[in-house]
């Protein structure tokens, strides 16, 4: 078990193992808003690729008694192994899936396939938790705002659409969008769902031995105001 020390430039965080500090990566690019207390319990995997610079990734980090999943691939491999279950009913008519597909020069994080056409998906990460609302995202994201963009046009084309929001932490009870951080997100994030963008909101289940897919969480009703 590490613990955190201090993070740098978003992608470095420096942790003590074994009374020893040493550097490794992170791969969330979010602010992690709240999460990162100096001396907090942190899970460090080794590296995938070897002779990588930093030998570690940041996998999890321990937060008011339980623990949170900040590795921001973990969506996209819990969307294929979800679906290669038969745990994601939204995309059980589909035979094949492709990630990291690429239209119209831009890539998404995957697209399947079968009779009925195709289904295009982004996958993203959710660690903010407001009052039981998991919330994403936690900081301004241009990226995001491109990738609703991106499915609307995808879905006014006649292709079925839909992103794939995995709450790493187990006290949400519906999901939102953080329009307290990124208003404009929010803003096209209503906009993508009236005009038929899918939001499946899923939980994970979370434990140093590992992380499984749980259940789906409703939707928040958007605010008045919006």
């Amino acid at each position: 078990m590490a613990r955190f020390r201090r993070r740098e430039k978003r992608f470095r965080v420096e942790v003590e193992l074994d009374g020893v500090l040493t550097w490794v990566h992170c791969n969330n690019s979010g602010s992690m808003l709240g999460l990162l207390r100096e001396g907090c319990e942190v899970l460090i995997s080794p590296a995938a690729r070897p002779g990588r610079r930093l030998g570690h990734t940041l996998e999890m980090v321990k937060w008011d008694g339980f623990w949170v999943g900040v590795n921001t691939l973990t969506p996209n491999r819990l969307l294929k192994k979800g679906w290669e279950k038969g745990l994601l009913p939204e995309a059980a008519a589909y035979t094949s899936m492709k990630p990291e597909a690429t239209v119209g020069g831009s890539r998404l994080d995957a697209c399947f396939e079968g009779p009925s056409g195709r289904l295009w998906v982004e996958a993203k990460n959710v660690t903010l938790v407001e009052e039981e609302v998991g919330c994403f995202p936690d900081a301004v994201t241009e990226r995001g705002h491109k990738h609703l963009r991106e499915l609307m046009a995808l879905r006014h084309q006649g292709d079925r659409v839909a992103c794939f929001y995995l709450i790493q932490r187990p006290d949400a009870r519906c999901f939102g969008p953080a329009d307290f951080i990124d208003a404009e997100f929010a803003r096209l994030f209503d906009e993508a769902v009236a005009v038929g963008v899918e939001a499946w909101p899923y939980r994970a289940i979370l434990s140093p031995a590992g992380i499984g897919l749980g259940e789906r969480l409703p939707l928040r009703k958007s605010r008045p105001d919006r």
